[in-house]
């Protein structure tokens, strides 16, 4: 699609988010990763030896002798920029990008609340990219901000839509597992989590509760309406490296005949046509499972490269109306993976 590949760079590059980004821009048909960037004590260093890389295989060749640059629209020097910042300093350094013309798809949450920032997942609102031009003009900004969920919310949305299409959602109810990945590195402390499972996830099930709301809301002149159902979270920290597994229960407004109907709706799935076909789209977005034990976090969190949303144990409910498991791998799809799909649907919109 693309005569020039677009030079990209990465805030915040050594951490956990930050190596996936790394890692998954490596041989992107769309992006040339052209600078990596992070704490001040990193500044001059070499990407290879101040990294502590913690992800399989080793770090990308095109990465390992680049210096690392300060985290400022000057030093970096490109068009987009990817970021994995801590909310904090993504509140006070993100802006600053934007303000200097650059397109800023982040994984921190500071901005998920801004009624003028979409919170974006292709498959299921691409239309809400409208809402920059209204940044823009809100904030005085050349460029813009548009961030991904949370890693819990990103599946469990995606099969959220799905169903919502063809049944109308009324109520749900959610019991997360979330990986260790999702702590960053170094994260949980071993005396915590082994043998254990940690029952509170500070401030998760507020985000859990609201993002898939305002992602699967309408559009309107000041933002958007939050979706007209509700939901009921509670979320926990489990003793599994990669993939948050999501219990839903969940009430319709227009039942389905039968749980087939509702395989055929989670599997028919499809990501609207203008998030369609780029390189990150996710095939399967929805692959639905029959086996009784499945999905698993070790055996299926891959599935799509990491992409795809995988659901299963899709049975009747005796109080509301059924129930499901859904599975995402939350470093991949719910960070850099969906992160960078992001911006490949902005370059696709003409926005980048």
């Amino acid at each position: 699609m693309l005569n020039k590949k677009i030079k990209v760079g990465v805030l915040a590059s050594t951490g956990s988010v930050g190596q996936r980004f790394v890692q998954l821009l490596e041989n992107h048909p769309w992006f040339e990763l052209a600078a990596v960037s992070g704490s001040e004590k990193r500044e001059g260093l070499k990407y290879g030896k101040t990294c502590k890389w913690l992800l399989p295989g080793d770090i990308p060749e095109g990465v390992r002798d680049m210096v690392m640059v300060p985290s400022t629209p000057e030093a970096l020097d490109v068009p987009l920029v990817f970021s994995a910042l801590p909310a904090g300093i993504a509140r006070e350094q993100e802006p600053e990008f934007a303000k200097a013309g650059i397109a800023v798809c982040t994984n921190a949450g500071a901005f998920r609340q801004e009624e003028d920032v979409p919170i974006l997942l292709p498959e299921v609102n691409p239309d809400h990219t409208s809402l920059v031009k209204k940044q823009q003009a809100n904030r005085g900004w050349s460029g813009f901000i548009i961030t991904n969920p949370n890693c819990t919310s990103t599946g469990t949305t995606i099969a959220l839509k799905a169903l919502d299409l063809n049944f109308t959602l009324d109520k749900v109810f959610a019991v997360s597992l979330q990986a260790l990945s999702g702590a960053g590195y170094p994260g949980v402390p071993s005396m915590d989590i082994v043998d254990n499972v940690i029952p509170f996830i500070s401030g998760e099930e507020e985000k859990f509760e609201w993002e898939p709301r305002k992602m699967m809301g309408t559009l309107t002149g000041n933002g958007v309406e939050l979706a007209d159902f509700k939901m009921s979270t509670h979320t926990n920290r489990v003793q599994v490296t990669d993939g948050h597994l999501v219990c839903l229960t969940v009430e319709l407004k227009n039942k389905p005949a039968s749980m087939d109907e509702v395989k055929k709706a989670l599997r028919s799935f499809r990501a609207p046509e203008i998030s369609s076909g780029l390189p990150s789209t996710p095939s399967p977005v929805i692959r639905v499972m029959d086996e009784d034990n499945r999905p698993q976090p070790r055996l299926d969190r891959m599935t799509g490269n990491g992409m795809s949303t995988v659901a299963g144990r899709i049975r009747r409910d005796p109080v509301l109306d059924l129930r499901l498991l859904v599975l995402s791998h939350n470093t991949i799809r719910g960070a850099a993976g969906g992160s960078i799909y992001n911006a490949e649907l902005l370059v696709k919109q003409g926005l980048i």
